[in-house]
């Protein structure tokens, strides 16, 4: 009977810890844990601002009234898996007709899959891009939503590491 080395189904399946994905083991300095986990358990400050009731017409104007039907934290509504989001600035034009400009930011989630169609975050051979993704025929390409632009071609020799899925873009007016 062998002894020692790696048995197959042991540990922790992959996924499953407060934050829904795989983790890396560090050495902490034991005088330092309490710091750490403190921080760990930290929670976004909470800023509820108010969000009135009535829709505000793009059309024609309509009567209003100042009726305060809830309070809104954009963290809430904005990012559904904390752990898994992260924010980026975008830079360029070649994502402008989907609402993407330069110097926006890019709210973007780790934990949702990039699948056909979705606006994604990808590092090809070391450099980030946002574009969206085509997955068709066997064929996967990096679309920009700019027609001066051609699309990327993903080959076998280039290292493509998708980062995440575009799920709200900040945009000042």
């Amino acid at each position: 009977m062998q002894r020692g080395g790696k048995r197959n189904g042991a540990g922790r399946p992959k996924g499953r810890n407060a934050y829904g994905e795989t983790t890396k083991p560090m050495r902490i300095p034991q005088s330092r844990i309490a710091d750490v986990m403190a921080f760990l358990k930290q929670e976004a400050p909470v800023l509820m601002l108010p969000l009135y009731s009535n829709k505000v017409q793009a059309g024609f104007p309509s009567p209003a009234d100042d009726y305060i039907e809830r309070k809104l934290d954009l963290n809430n509504h904005l990012i559904k898996h904390p752990a898994a989001t992260f924010f980026v600035t975008a830079s360029g034009d070649s994502m402008k007709n989907v609402g993407i400009h330069s110097g926006d930011i890019l709210i973007v989630d780790r934990s949702i899959e990039a699948t056909h169609g979705k606006i994604i975050i990808a590092a090809i051979n070391g450099e980030l891009t946002v574009k969206r993704l085509s997955c068709q025929q066997g064929r996967i390409q990096l679309i920009a939503e700019n027609p001066a632009y051609e699309p990327i071609d993903i080959t076998e020799g280039q290292d493509l590491v998708i980062w995440g899925v575009v799920i709200h873009v900040i945009h000042s007016v």
